[in-house]
């Protein structure tokens, strides 16, 4: 039986794989743990794209490494291969292909590392730390987006020294996303800027934010035709916004809501509010998970606005989350975001990968 394709064999009673976790703070949920995780925070998490066959997860972490792990179907993960940078990996994606895994470093450089040969070239560079790193896959060029600190927006062909492309941003990036024809880069000072990708990328559109605090992690969603069609944006204030790039009515459709926060409607005591630090689309059903330095996930459907799910708290914040090609499997990784500064850190806490059955719980509300 394929532990991801039932609903069942997923933490099913006190007792799982790991022995008894009835107790255990650091794995609430009884969620899969990936083995050998990275030996420092892990600032981001993506599956291989649905071209390859089978399921594999990468991780890249402040270790300056990036980690692959092939994930079986019994739920079993194999830890692969591993590369390094100089500096803490920020970002991390894969080619449409599967064959190549991208790098963003706080090195100032990004890395392709193709996994067949398990070599790894630097590709990009930039004059700050590269914060995200993404894949455009167009009808008539290939290429790599990177977002860096030095204000600039890149895009590398993967073979000549020299990016094809540079745009400049208002302020340092902080988080993007693609979705072909689309791409949206979130930046420091609320900055918020829409791309269109065809022929050759340009900027489409600077965008108010809708949001009042610092952005933090944002994510392309698509309508019923698998368009683009607008995003997701999380703040550090424990909201996120939807918003719609072209939408029949703007001051209805577009909206945000609160999630992350402690103690929701017992106003006595001060409400304890933590940053979204990753959004997630589900890839079949459209609904969201947001993840938390509250060490919590929560999965929304954004059209019947309403909450499907929430975690029990782990005992250490979530600082990333993806889902895998076909929705069956979300990851998310535990580990210090130094939001409460270091004399909370704790080196001998250990970062966690955990991997949660999704078929049926990211399914949209039924309309009524």
């Amino acid at each position: 039986m394929s532990l991801f394709g039932a609903n069942t064999g997923f933490g099913a009673g006190g007792t799982g794989v790991f022995g008894n976790t009835t107790t255990d703070s650091h794995n609430p949920m009884k969620d899969v743990e990936v083995t050998s995780p990275p030996d420092d925070s892990i600032s981001c998490l993506a599956f291989s794209p649905p071209t390859m066959p089978g399921n594999f997860l990468i991780g890249g972490s402040w270790a300056n490494d990036v980690r692959c792990w092939e994930v079986q179907d019994n739920g079993q993960t194999v830890p692969k291969a591993q590369q390094m940078h100089t500096g803490p990996v920020l970002d991390a994606c894969w080619s449409d292909d599967g064959s190549k895994v991208f790098t963003a470093s706080c090195d100032k450089t990004a890395k392709m590392w193709d996994l067949n040969s398990n070599q790894a070239m630097q590709i990009a560079q930039h004059d700050g730390p590269i914060k995200a790193i993404h894949w455009i896959k167009a009808p008539n060029y290939s290429c790599i987006m990177t977002g860096s600190w030095d204000k600039t927006l890149k895009f590398w062909d993967t073979r000549s020294p020299n990016p094809m492309m540079s745009l400049q941003m208002p302020e340092r990036c902080y988080c993007a996303d693609v979705v072909y024809p689309m791409a949206v880069v979130a930046t420091a000072e609320r900055g918020l800027i829409v791309y269109q990708l065809e022929n050759q990328p340009s900027e489409f559109r600077r965008i108010d934010s809708p949001l009042k605090h610092q952005h933090r992690c944002v994510a392309i969603f698509k309508d019923k035709q698998n368009k683009p069609t607008g995003f997701a944006l999380g703040s550090i204030e424990g909201r996120v916004a939807i918003h719609y790039i072209n939408p029949p009515n703007p001051a209805k459709d577009n909206f945000t809501f609160k999630c992350h926060r402690s103690n929701g409607t017992n106003t006595t005591t001060p409400q304890d509010i933590y940053a979204v630090n990753a959004i997630s689309f589900h890839p079949v059903h459209g609904t969201l998970a947001t993840v938390g330095s509250d060490g919590r996930f929560s999965f929304w459907d954004k059209d019947a606005r309403t909450k499907l799910k929430t975690s029990e708290q782990l005992d250490q914040p979530i600082t990333a989350c993806c889902f895998n090609n076909n929705g069956n499997i979300f990851a998310y990784a535990s580990s210090y975001d130094w939001s409460k500064g270091h004399e909370y850190y704790n080196p001998q806490k250990k970062n966690y990968i955990f991997l949660r059955n999704a078929a049926e719980e990211l399914k949209p509300r039924n309309k009524k």
